[in-house]
Protein backbone atom coordinates (compact mmCIF):
# COMPACT_ATOMS: atom_id res chain seq x y z
CA UNK A 1 0.00 0.00 0.00
CA UNK A 2 3.12 2.31 0.64
CA UNK A 3 4.06 1.86 -3.15
CA UNK A 4 0.65 2.63 -4.26
CA UNK A 5 0.44 5.92 -2.20
CA UNK A 6 3.56 7.12 -3.29
CA UNK A 7 2.92 6.34 -7.25
CA UNK A 8 -0.73 8.18 -6.70
CA UNK A 9 1.85 11.15 -5.28
CA UNK A 10 3.82 11.31 -8.27
CA UNK A 11 1.32 10.89 -10.93
CA UNK A 12 -0.57 14.23 -8.72
CA UNK A 13 2.72 16.33 -9.15
CA UNK A 14 3.59 15.99 -12.76
CA UNK A 15 -0.23 16.63 -13.50
CA UNK A 16 -0.07 19.98 -10.91
CA UNK A 17 3.24 20.84 -12.82
CA UNK A 18 1.83 19.94 -16.02
CA UNK A 19 -1.16 22.18 -15.73
CA UNK A 20 0.64 24.73 -13.80
CA UNK A 21 3.13 25.01 -16.82
CA UNK A 22 0.27 25.25 -19.71
CA UNK A 23 -1.40 28.04 -17.32
CA UNK A 24 2.00 30.18 -17.35
CA UNK A 25 2.21 29.57 -21.25
CA UNK A 26 -0.99 30.92 -21.95
CA UNK A 27 -0.63 33.99 -19.54
CA UNK A 28 2.89 34.94 -20.68
CA UNK A 29 1.11 34.57 -24.55
CA UNK A 30 -1.55 36.71 -23.60
CA UNK A 31 0.30 39.28 -22.15
CA UNK A 32 2.64 39.51 -25.71
CA UNK A 33 -0.46 40.02 -28.02
CA UNK A 34 -1.76 42.56 -25.58
CA UNK A 35 1.39 44.62 -25.87
CA UNK A 36 1.15 43.94 -29.29
CA UNK A 37 -1.97 45.33 -29.90
CA UNK A 38 -1.63 48.37 -27.85
CA UNK A 39 1.66 49.05 -30.06
CA UNK A 40 -0.37 48.84 -33.25
CA UNK A 41 -3.38 50.90 -31.94
CA UNK A 42 -1.03 53.55 -30.70
CA UNK A 43 0.21 53.37 -34.42
CA UNK A 44 -3.23 53.58 -36.02
CA UNK A 45 -3.70 56.59 -33.39
CA UNK A 46 -0.62 58.10 -34.80
CA UNK A 47 -1.78 58.23 -38.28
CA UNK A 48 -4.75 59.71 -37.23
CA UNK A 49 -3.38 62.83 -36.07
CA UNK A 50 -1.36 63.19 -38.74
CA UNK A 51 -4.48 63.15 -41.59
CA UNK A 52 -6.39 66.00 -38.26
CA UNK A 53 -3.42 67.48 -38.78
CA UNK A 54 -3.61 67.47 -42.70
CA UNK A 55 -7.03 68.56 -42.71
CA UNK A 56 -6.41 71.78 -40.60
CA UNK A 57 -3.20 72.13 -42.39
CA UNK A 58 -4.97 71.94 -45.59
CA UNK A 59 -7.74 74.79 -44.42
CA UNK A 60 -4.76 77.24 -43.68
CA UNK A 61 -3.06 76.18 -46.97
CA UNK A 62 -4.47 74.82 -49.69
CA UNK A 63 -1.41 74.24 -51.49
CA UNK A 64 -0.07 72.06 -48.37
CA UNK A 65 1.47 69.03 -49.71
CA UNK A 66 2.36 67.32 -46.49
CA UNK A 67 5.04 66.27 -43.76
CA UNK A 68 6.53 64.50 -41.12
CA UNK A 69 5.07 64.98 -37.42
CA UNK A 70 6.83 63.72 -34.50
CA UNK A 71 4.03 62.17 -32.11
CA UNK A 72 4.27 60.89 -28.76
CA UNK A 73 6.79 58.05 -29.78
CA UNK A 74 6.33 57.30 -32.96
CA UNK A 75 6.23 59.44 -36.52
CA UNK A 76 3.93 60.57 -38.79
CA UNK A 77 4.33 60.75 -42.58
CA UNK A 78 1.62 62.77 -44.30
CA UNK A 79 1.24 63.24 -48.12
CA UNK A 80 -1.43 65.57 -50.16
CA UNK A 81 -2.52 64.84 -53.79
CA UNK A 82 -5.26 66.60 -55.46
CA UNK A 83 -6.10 70.52 -55.57
CA UNK A 84 -9.71 69.75 -53.06
CA UNK A 85 -11.93 70.97 -55.72
CA UNK A 86 -15.06 69.00 -56.25
CA UNK A 87 -13.93 66.97 -59.74
CA UNK A 88 -9.80 66.43 -58.10
CA UNK A 89 -10.36 65.59 -53.76
CA UNK A 90 -7.32 65.85 -51.28
CA UNK A 91 -6.17 62.43 -50.54
CA UNK A 92 -4.20 62.29 -47.53
CA UNK A 93 -1.95 59.54 -46.97
CA UNK A 94 -0.99 59.44 -43.51
CA UNK A 95 1.31 56.70 -41.82
CA UNK A 96 1.75 56.04 -38.06
CA UNK A 97 4.83 54.57 -36.90
CA UNK A 98 5.02 53.20 -33.16
CA UNK A 99 8.59 51.05 -32.82
CA UNK A 100 8.00 47.90 -35.35
CA UNK A 101 4.60 48.86 -36.09
CA UNK A 102 3.22 51.12 -39.43
CA UNK A 103 -0.67 51.51 -39.70
CA UNK A 104 -1.78 53.71 -43.26
CA UNK A 105 -5.12 55.90 -43.14
CA UNK A 106 -6.11 57.48 -46.67
CA UNK A 107 -8.69 60.30 -46.27
CA UNK A 108 -10.28 61.94 -49.25
CA UNK A 109 -11.67 65.25 -48.57
CA UNK A 110 -12.18 68.27 -50.60
CA UNK A 111 -12.52 72.29 -50.14
CA UNK A 112 -16.32 73.50 -50.91
CA UNK A 113 -16.96 77.32 -49.98
CA UNK A 114 -13.96 77.42 -47.03
CA UNK A 115 -15.38 74.06 -46.06
CA UNK A 116 -13.41 71.18 -45.48
CA UNK A 117 -15.47 68.10 -45.93
CA UNK A 118 -14.34 64.24 -45.53
CA UNK A 119 -15.86 61.92 -48.09
CA UNK A 120 -14.21 58.84 -47.28
CA UNK A 121 -11.72 57.60 -44.85
CA UNK A 122 -10.34 54.36 -43.73
CA UNK A 123 -7.28 52.26 -43.02
CA UNK A 124 -4.64 50.60 -45.86
CA UNK A 125 -3.53 47.52 -45.47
Amino acid sequence: MKGQALVTLIFFMVFATTVTTAAVFVIATNSISGAKFQEGSIAYEIAQSGADNALVRLLRNPAYTGETLSVGSGSAIVSVTGTGTVGDPYIILSKGMNGYFVKQIQVTAQLVNSQMSVISQKEIF
